[in-house]
Order: structure tokens, then sequence, then C-alpha cells
């Protein structure tokens, strides 16, 4: 069994940032056997190849999710059904497999701890990411998700999420556009063949998922669709580091988007 890596992980790890560091770098280093082994026995590293450090970026985005997912929930003084249900959910859809399920649910109960720096988590996560909006972006509305599994934020919640913001250098206009797009986007899931909102609410929320007004013209609305359409595209999401497990939430967001903007247009006449 191969475990260098995790040792070379964990140690550069801590050396770097104490004991996250060293969760990291445990984390990173068992990606790398893993990728060696493959090497070894398939003669292919798959997305562990890519340039740029695009593996150490993956690893990063994957552990702070579930880190501060594990935070976010806590936020309230405990995590609730709903929220470890969320937390489950998105884990299924990533299809992790037992290795990786089992570093996640220990990523989000370290989150949990009542001395968890948020801070450096986010500081490190912005510096590893290169600033890359699109994979912030990606990051916030995982979190958002996770956030609104009870079907409301809490203040503490939101509280924490305006720290993450201003680490990330994210307006609080950006956030709010962001949390009102989640909230509409996630009323779109399962929503085909169901009538029991009415049609106006469903339009309603129809345009905050694409982040317009209703007044909005129709090459407005196109525009935003295409670029919502853009940001959330899994192929440009994975090139710049989103991790490949989390590819299926990248690809249900732009089916959310997609429903949006068809209904909209369905409303609109506009083929």
């Amino acid at each position: 069994m191969l475990i260098w890596g995790k040792l070379i992980g964990a140690l550069l790890g801590y050396a770097i940032g104490g004991w996250l560091g060293a969760l990291v770098g445990i984390f990173f280093g068992h990606q790398l056997d893993l990728g060696i082994k493959r090497a070894i026995e398939h003669d292919a590293l798959g997305f562990n190849t890519r340039p740029g450090n695009q593996q150490q970026i993956q690893t990063t985005f994957f552990t702070s999710v579930f880190m501060v997912m594990g935070h976010v929930a806590k936020a309230d003084g405990r995590v609730s059904e709903s929220e470890i249900s969320m937390a489950r959910a998105i884990m299924r859809q990533m299809q992790l497999n037992s290795e990786q399920e089992k570093t996640a649910v220990n990523l989000f109960s370290q989150g949990k701890a009542s001395d968890f720096p948020l801070e450096d988590v986010i500081d490190n996560f912005h510096k590893e990411c290169h600033q890359n909006r699109n994979l912030e972006r990606m990051f916030i509305e995982i979190l958002l998700h996770a956030a609104y599994a009870d079907g409301h934020m809490h203040d503490a919640e939101r509280h924490i999420f305006h720290r993450i913001c201003s680490r990330l250098n994210i307006s609080e206009f950006e956030y709010r556009r962001l949390e009102k797009m989640v909230h509409a986007q996630q009323s779109f899931r399962g929503q085909a063949g169901q009538t029991q909102k009415p049609q106006q609410e469903i339009l309603n929320e129809a345009y905050q998922a694409l982040g317009v007004e209703a007044s909005a013209t129709d090459a407005e609305v196109k525009k935003a669709y295409r670029r919502q359409m853009n940001q959330h595209h899994p192929d440009k999401l994975v090139s710049k580091g989103l991790p490949e497990v989390m590819i299926k939430l990248a690809t249900e967001k732009t089916q959310e988007i997609k429903l949006a903007y068809e209904t909209i247009c369905a409303e609109r006449g506009v083929k």
C-alpha cells in the first residue's frame, strides 16, 4: 500500500499551516498515492496530470467546501437532520467512493469544532484558487444550498456568509444576488410537472434564478442566461479547479438555469 504521499503531505502541510495544513496535506497526499497507483496499474494519471497545480486546487476546493459546510451547519448551535441530509445528498450527487465519503464526513465534523479557523480556511482557499471568481461563486452557491436545507437562512448562518464574502472580496450586492438566485434555483428542482405554485410565483423565481428583473428586455434575459451558463459550465469549472467529483453539481446548476430561462421564454412567447 502506498503511504509516502500521505506522510510527506502531512509533514509539509503541518510545517506550512499547522493541524489544518496537515489535514489538507494528508488528503492531498492520499490523492497523490492513488494517482501513482492508477498510473502503475493503468498507465494513466487522469486529472492528476493537469498542469498549474490542478490537483492542489481541486483538493483545496473539496476540503474547504465540506469543512465550511460543517461550520455553517453548526452556526445556530446544532446541526439539524435536514442539514445532515443535505450534506449526505451532496455526497451522493458526487458519487463519492467509500474513502472519499469518509474523508468528506471527517471534514464536515472538523468544521463543527468551536475553534474552527474559518478565516484561515477561506484565505487559503482564496489563495490556492488564484482568486478565480467562477470557482468562488460555485463555492458560495454549494454552501448556500446546504444552508437552505431547512428552508430558511438563520441569522448566525448569514453572519458566517458575510465573513466568508469579506475574505473573498465579494460585495454585499453580489452576495445578495447569489443568495436570491440559489434560493430561486432550489425551487426549480423537481418542479417539472408540478402545479402547486401560482404561475406568477414560479415566474418570479425564474427571473431571480437568472439574476434579472421582470422588467428586463428579451435581449437582457438572454444575455443573463448565457452568462449564467458560461459561469456554471461543468467542463470550464473543472478546468479551473473544480473537483471532478463535483461535476454533477455543476451540471444540475445548468439544468436549473436552463429551466428558469425556458419558463421565462414560454411566458413571453420567445422561441
